[in-house]
């Protein structure tokens, strides 16, 4: 028959075992921690880079619209004028394609 371990032996072994466990489970926090820093300075970049490009854009639309703000400053008949050639244009178009649907038996009401 054999021998039962010694309960000293027992207790050396799962010393043993726990403290490789320890081991490990430091390692990984190690690696869990060094991969959380580098995907926090990856994101950072992402955000800067969508910040700056963010910045550039509405720096342009200010600038657009500026631009347009003037023009329509220096000539306001002009932009009125193409206005109302707009809307004249509009209700043509809506009109024609009132006519050519075809049913002209059609009341207003």
């Amino acid at each position: 028959m054999a021998e039962m371990p010694k309960s000293t032996d027992v207790q050396e072994a799962m010393k043993k075992q726990i403290g490789e466990l320890r081991r490990e489970m430091n390692k990984i926090n190690r690696q869990l921690a060094d991969r959380a820093g580098e995907l926090s300075e990856e994101a950072s970049g992402w955000y800067e880079g969508a910040s700056e490009r963010a910045s550039r854009a509405a720096g342009q639309l200010r600038a657009g619209a500026q631009t347009v703000s003037e023009t329509v400053q220096q000539n306001p008949g002009t932009i009125s004028s193409a206005l109302v050639l707009g809307g004249i244009i509009g209700f043509a178009v809506g009109f024609l394609a009132g006519q050519v649907n075809g049913d002209n038996n059609r009341r207003w009401y």
